[in-house]
């Protein structure tokens, strides 16, 4: 019998030297540090659980419930008196924290929303690009090994300032808060005017937004009912919120029937640093990542070897004295984790680039310049006196970004997550002429016919073509 792996002791950060190696981009990306493969997919288990919501509705989620969360529901949308009293016993000081945090995440997302574009291609010929909100969005907020209200705000505000009309949230049950999403999400929705709230987590929550849910059962008592208001719950346009690799692997699979941000995955890290960095404010900033949860990656890139020495062993200490000491040492001895070992700041870029963390902190020499050679990574943090803690709570940009490599083509969460493009064209008759010529020939190249015709039907006196 095989015994289950012991919690290390120590933080066995593994090195990886690239010096003096002359890589491909494909072996490079391959070098980079990542979470063993595992030997199966979640993807099956994901799909039965979608197919079963899909199938049964309400029963599903509530077995669900019960096997995933050990708890009873008749119903998971959130009675308006639950979330008063989360509101009503707030503390003060948390309070006060997601107020300035709503207000900095504001003032950036409303900076963000593009203006439409209007442009005369010809007299007479005009094209338009008008940006609209989406209808409905579903925001998932993940519960596990921490609350996080701050998931709240980043989902929330970028959907409000598109001015998305209908947003339904969701967070999984907790057992020790009556069977409802942990109290300061619920006070942290009812601060941005989200009433319609669900206790709904993991693969089951994401099928459940997708797809919706008919009303089998009345909403329990003091609900705000929308839509039906027969315990339905409708379906929406978008999801978006980080989550584990069973809510990532459902974004996923429902991708197509509705959009989503990205397959916001386990955190990660990376941090390139030169000699002049300070060693124990680096190991600071790598714990805080690797306390999310023992998957978490965190990986140093740099070109000093005393550095690197230097912050191997601040992460002994630092590892030994946190609160969750055992989850971090997991998380900085798993080889998705390490220092990378590089000739000097170029070759690090390049490194950077390959690994394309979800958060990229710059400490080096002329930071800013470096980090705006960078192209690939979901936020990057410049200096050291911005962590990526800044941005997790109060900097005002979104910390719901692309892991596991895909910030090489995804962005992190921002207002237009929950907009769409819809072009206008409008030619009068002439501008239509002056392009009928250019329309038949292309028609004729790719053999529809019919494609010219609807043009020259236009202009009889010219002969039908």
């Amino acid at each position: 019998m095989t015994s289950a792996p012991s919690t290390p002791t120590t933080v066995a950060f593994r090195t990886i030297d690239l010096r003096g190696r002359v890589l491909t981009p494909g072996e490079l990306r391959n070098a980079m540090p990542r979470p063993a493969a595992s030997a199966s997919s979640s993807e099956s288990a994901v799909q039965a659980i979608i197919d079963d919501v899909r199938a049964r509705g309400l029963d599903a989620l509530r077995d669900f419930a019960l096997r995933f969360d050990g708890v009873e529901q008749d119903h998971p949308r959130v009675p308006a008196h639950v979330i008063e009293a989360a509101v009503a016993g707030l503390d003060d000081d948390v309070r006060l924290a997601l107020e300035e945090a709503i207000r900095r995440a504001r003032i950036f997302a409303k900076a963000q929303v593009p203006a439409d574009v209007e442009v005369a291609i010809a007299p007479g010929a005009t094209l338009r690009s008008r940006w609209v909100p989406v209808d409905r969005v579903g925001l998932y907020v993940p519960g596990g090994l921490a609350a996080y209200p701050s998931s709240v705000v980043m989902n929330v505000v970028p959907a409000q300032a598109a001015g998305v009309g209908s947003i339904a949230l969701a967070s999984p049950p907790q057992r020790d808060f009556g069977g409802w999403p942990h109290p300061v999400i619920l006070a942290a929705a009812s601060m941005l005017g989200v009433t319609e709230v669900y206790a709904m987590g993991g693969a089951q929550a994401v099928a459940a937004l997708a797809y919706g849910v008919p009303g089998a059962s009345a909403l329990p008592a003091g609900s705000d009912a929308t839509g039906s208001g027969s315990g339905a719950i409708d379906p929406v346009n978008v999801i978006t919120g980080p989550g584990n690799v069973f809510v990532a692997t459902a974004k996923r699979l429902v991708l197509g029937a509705v959009g989503i941000d990205s397959e916001a995955g386990t955190t990660e890290i990376a941090i390139l640093a030169d000699a002049g960095a300070d060693a124990d404010l680096v190991a600071a900033d790598l714990v805080s990542q690797a306390e999310h949860d023992p998957q978490a990656a965190s990986v140093l890139v740099t070109d000093s070897g005393d550095l690197a020495t230097a912050v191997v062993e601040a992460l002994q200490v630092r590892a030994a004295a946190t609160r969750h000491a055992d989850r971090v040492r997991t998380a900085l001895s798993g080889p998705q984790s390490g220092v990378i070992m590089v000739d000097d700041v170029e070759h690090g870029i390049a490194v950077c680039d390959a690994y394309a963390a979800e958060h990229l902190e710059i400490q080096t020499a002329d930071a800013a310049r470096v980090a705006d050679r960078i192209r690939n990574a979901g936020a990057i943090f410049v200096g050291a006196y911005s962590p990526v803690s800044l941005g997790d709570y109060c900097a005002g940009s979104n910390h719901v970004l692309p892991t596991s490599g895909t910030a090489s083509f995804a962005s992190g969460l921002n207002v237009t997550t929950f907009l769409k493009i819809v072009q206008l064209v409008h030619y009068d008759r002439d501008a239509l002429r002056e392009v009928s010529g250019s329309i038949l020939s292309l028609a004729e190249a790719e053999n529809l016919p019919a494609h010219g015709e609807a043009v020259s039907a236009r202009f009889p006196a010219d002969g039908v073509v």
